[in-house]
This record gives C-alpha cells, sequence and structure tokens, in this order.
C-alpha cells in the first residue's frame, strides 16, 4: 500500500487551480480570436482567410480551428452583436411617427453600418443557413422592414413598386462602392444612398423593369455565404 498523501488538500487545490488556469487561458484566446477577426474581415471583407485571422491573433492555426471548427462560427461570433443592432435598427424607425423618415433613416442606417464596417457590408449580402444566430437577427430585420415599406407606401412618399428586394440590392451596390472606394473616396457611398432614395419617393418618374424573384435573390445571397464560409482545407496543421 502506499502511504498516505500528507497534503491531500493542498493537491486538490492545485488541480482546481490549474483547470481554472487553462479555462482562463482559453476564454483569453478565444477573445483575442475574434477580436482579431473583427480587424481582419472589416478591413479585408469576409473573404479574408482563417489563417489570416490566426496570424493577425498570433496563435496557431489548430488553436483557432480549436474555438472555431468552422468559419461560420467566427462569423457568428464577430457579427452577431452587429446584426442584433441591424435588426433594432427597424424598432427604432418604426418608432418614428413620420413614416418616410423612419424609412430613409432606416436605409441610411444600414448603409452607414456597411461602410464602418467592410465585413458586416458583405454579411447583409449574403445568407448563412448554417449560422441561426446570425439568421435570427436578419429574420427579425426583414419582418420589420417589410412594416416600414408599408407604412411608407401608405403615406403616399414611397413609390407603390418598391419592394424589400430592392433593399438587397442597394446593399449589395452599396457593398460594391464601399469595396471600391473606401481607401480612395470613403463617403462616395453618401451620393449612391442619396440617389437611391430620391429615386425610390413617389411619384415615381416611370416604370421599372422586373425585380429578381425571392428565389433568385435568396439563391444569390446563400451562393455568396457559401463562398465567404467556404473550408480551407490544408490548414488546420
Amino acid at each position: 500500500m502506499s502511504p498516505a498523501d500528507p497534503h491531500p488538500e493542498a493537491n486538490i487545490n492545485a488541480t482546481v487551480s490549474a483547470g481554472q488556469s487553462k479555462r482562463s487561458d482559453a476564454e483569453r484566446n478565444r477573445g483575442r480570436i475574434i477580436a482579431a477577426a473583427r480587424t481582419v474581415f472589416g478591413r479585408d471583407g469576409l473573404n479574408a482567410s482563417m489563417a489570416s485571422v490566426a496570424r493577425e491573433t498570433g496563435v496557431g492555426i489548430a488553436t483557432l480551428f480549436r474555438h472555431f471548427p468552422r468559419k461560420e462560427d467566427l462569423l457568428a461570433a464577430v457579427f452577431a452583436d452587429r446584426m442584433k443592432a441591424y435588426a433594432q435598427a427597424t424598432d427604432a424607425a418604426l418608432a418614428d411617427p413620420d413614416p418616410w423618415h423612419g424609412f430613409t433613416r432606416y436605409i441610411e442606417t444600414v448603409c452607414a453600418m456597411q461602410a464602418a464596417d467592410r465585413g458586416f457590408a458583405d454579411i447583409l449580402t449574403m445568407n448563412f443557413p448554417g449560422v441561426p444566430e446570425l439568421e435570427k437577427h436578419h429574420a427579425r430585420a426583414y419582418e420589420g422592414f417589410l412594416e416600414l415599406i408599408g407604412r411608407a407606401q401608405d403615406s403616399g412618399h414611397l413609390r407603390r413598386d418598391f419592394t424589400s428586394r430592392d433593399l438587397v440590392l442597394l446593399l449589395m451596390a452599396n457593398a460594391g462602392v464601399l469595396s471600391a472606394t473606401a481607401d480612395a473616396a470613403p463617403d462616395a457611398w453618401r451620393r449612391l444612398v442619396a440617389w437611391m432614395i430620391q429615386s425610390f419617393q413617389a411619384p415615381a418618374r416611370g416604370p421599372l423593369p422586373d425585380p429578381p424573384t425571392d428565389a433568385a435573390l435568396y439563391e444569390a445571397m446563400h451562393r455568396a455565404g457559401q463562398s465567404a464560409a467556404a473550408p480551407e482545407t490544408g490548414k488546420r496543421r
């Protein structure tokens, strides 16, 4: 028989302390990864690689994948708060007693959110069915925007042929302008948005081509999301 441990409580305390230290280290690494990913995605867009995030964090790629096995998991951690703010923007716009002002305020707010973060500019033009945290806020914002459209049209200020798909097209166009002009003309997006808001206003100046179908637009957004979150093979070593 082995002799009894003369300091059992000390050993237990040391084990507990070691476990707590490992958890604290893991939490710190997770927080550093999220902060670095915000920097990388905000600067380079969602097509930035997981390896770029690992380099920005100063950790190995294997450490990054232990915390976030899929790129979608990292996207959810990075953008959940921004998607929540995006959904809350509809609440603020609906609280405006002037339906047209509420509608235009929402458009300007969302486009400004895109301008502040290139990664978020991409997120708003994509679908991520495998990331419930993002899709939940996306769906809430969509429902609120439908109400904004109805109120603005009933007030007589928004042209009757405007649809929610037109907002998606605007966000796609704005994301493209932001990507092309970010360094050279960072405020160019404001002119695009002002032009578009004026074109939305009633009375309509003339008929428009038919908008893309919901199914076609969803497919385009879904493909963009798949491309951004595509797995990176051979990078976990």
